[in-house]
C-alpha cells in the first residue's frame, strides 16, 4: 500500500491503515523534505485540529464545497471521533471562545511528534523528497514512476493536498480523472488606495458584516483593518464562499462594509436620530455608537462630512443620513489580495462526482483513494479543513 503526500491527510490515512492492517507494508511517500509543514504552521504554530461543532448539518455549513459529500462522511467519522482519537494517542484538545480546538500544549510540535512516533512505532517506511510522476494500473498492480524509482503496489491513497500550481495533478488527469482548476480560497483583502488601511490600521470590529458588491454572497463576524487592507475571520469566510466569483473579477471589486451589523439602514437612522433627540448638545465624533473603536467613528463621522465643530442639535438630516449611510454601507475598492500568513488552501482538485464517499475510492480507477485537500473540498478556517483530512483519510484506512 503507498500513501501518496506526507501531509495531515496523508499521515493520518497511512496511521490508521497500518493500525487495521499491521501485517500490510504501509509506505509514505513525500515530493519535498518537509513533513507536516501545513500542521507545523497551522493556527499560528499551534494547529487547530479541529472545530467544536458536533452537529454534522451545522458543521457542513463551513464548507463552501463538498456540503453534501460531507454529511455522509462526518456521519462515520466526525469531531466527536477526531477528540477520542487524539486523546486515545495521550493528547487533549481544548476549546477557545471562537470554537477552535487546540491541543493542551498549544503546540503544533505534540501533532506531528505523535505521528511521526506513530509512524516509527507501526513500521510505516516514510521516504522523502520523492515526487510521484506517473501512476500506471497495470491489472491489479499499480506502478508509481518516481524521482527516486519505481515502486509497485495493490492500491493507492493520494493525498496530495490543495496547490496553486495545476500540473500538479497532472499524473492524476492522465489516470482519466477531472481535476477541477484550484484557485486560491482563503486570502485576505487588499486595499491598497483606500485611506481607511492608512489611517486605522490595527483597529478590530467583533462583528461587522462584509459584501462582495453585485452578489448576494455576504458574511459577518469579526473584522481587522491591516496595514494593507481588511482580514479577519467575516473576510476570510467571504475568501472562501466567492473564491471563484473574486477569480472571474480578477480580485479587483467592490467591496461593502456594515459597521452596525445587524442593523438595517432604516434601524441605523433610527439610532442616530434618538442620540439626537436625547443628547443634542454632544458633538457626534466625541461619543462612538455601534460599539465600534473611537478612531473608527471618528473616521466615518469625518468621512461624512459633519462639521467637527457643531453638536448633534446643529447636525441636520442630510448629514445624519450621509453617517447612516456611511456606517451602514462603506465601499472599499479592492485591488488584489494577500494570502492568509502561510496557510495557503485551495478550492479546486477532484471532481468529486468521481469519488464513491462511503469508502473514498475513485469511481475511474478502482484501487484509488483520495483525502483531504486533493478534492475539491475546502473549509473556511483551518480546523475546517484539517477536520476534512481526518475524516476522509479515516474512511480511506477503513477501505483500501
Amino acid at each position: 500500500m503507498i500513501v501518496i503526500g506526507g501531509g495531515a491527510a496523508g499521515f493520518f490515512a497511512a496511521i490508521n491503515l497500518a493500525k487495521r492492517e499491521p501485517a500490510t507494508l504501509v509506505v509514505l511517500l513525500e515530493k519535498s523534505n518537509k513533513l507536516l509543514s501545513k500542521v507545523k504552521i497551522s493556527g499560528g504554530g499551534r494547529c487547530n485540529v479541529t472545530h467544536h461543532c458536533f452537529d454534522n448539518r451545522e458543521l457542513v455549513n463551513h464548507y463552501p464545497r463538498g456540503r453534501k459529500e460531507l454529511l455522509q462522511v462526518f456521519s462515520k467519522f466526525s469531531v466527536q471521533d477526531t477528540i477520542h482519537w487524539f486523546k486515545s494517542e495521550g493528547i487533549a484538545l481544548h476549546t477557545e471562545a471562537d470554537g477552535r480546538m487546540f491541543p493542551s500544549t498549544n503546540s503544533s510540535q505534540t501533532i506531528i511528534d505523535c505521528f511521526l512516533q506513530l509512524a516509527e512505532k507501526l513500521r510505516i517506511k516514510v521516504i522523502t523528497s520523492c515526487e510521484v510522476n506517473r501512476i500506471e494500473q497495470h491489472g491489479n498492480t499499480f506502478e508509481l514512476k518516481t524521482s527516486l524509482g519505481t515502486y509497485s503496489c495493490d492500491s493507492v491513497i493520494c493525498a496530495l493536498g490543495g496547490h496553486p500550481n495545476p500540473q500538479t495533478y497532472q499524473l492524476l488527469k492522465d489516470l482519466g480523472h477531472t481535476v477541477i482548476a484550484p484557485l486560491p480560497s482563503l486570502f485576505t483583502i487588499n486595499l491598497p488606495e483606500e485611506k481607511i488601511k492608512k489611517e486605522l490600521q490595527g483597529i478590530s470590529v467583533q462583528n461587522a458584516g462584509i459584501q462582495l458588491a453585485g452578489t448576494k454572497i455576504k458574511y459577518n463576524g469579526p473584522l481587522l483593518i491591516t496595514h494593507w487592507g481588511l482580514s479577519g475571520p467575516a473576510v476570510l469566510k467571504l475568501s472562501a464562499f466567492a473564491a471563484e466569483e473574486f477569480h472571474r473579477l480578477n480580485y479587483q471589486a467592490t467591496i461593502q462594509v456594515n459597521w452596525a451589523y445587524p442593523h438595517s439602514l432604516q434601524e441605523t437612522e433610527e439610532v442616530l436620530k434618538s442620540w439626537q433627540k436625547e443628547k443634542p448638545k454632544t458633538f457626534p465624533a466625541n461619543y462612538p455608537m455601534f460599539d465600534l473603536p473611537k478612531r473608527l467613528w471618528e473616521f466615518l463621522c469625518h468621512e461624512s462630512g459633519i462639521p467637527p465643530s457643531k453638536p448633534w442639535a446643529e447636525i441636520g438630516m442630510v448629514y445624519l443620513r450621509k453617517l447612516a449611510s456611511m456606517v451602514h454601507n462603506s465601499t472599499f475598492a479592492m485591488k488584489g489580495k494577500t494570502t492568509f500568513k502561510e496557510e495557503f488552501v485551495t478550492c479546486g482538485g477532484i471532481h468529486l462526482k468521481e469519488i464513491d464517499f462511503k469508502t473514498m475510492e475513485s469511481k475511474v480507477v478502482k484501487g484509488l483513494y483520495f483525502c483531504g485537500e486533493v478534492l475539491n473540498i475546502d473549509g473556511v478556517t483551518g480546523g475546517f479543513n484539517f477536520q476534512n483530512a481526518w475524516s476522509t483519510a479515516w474512511i480511506c484506512a477503513q477501505n483500501a
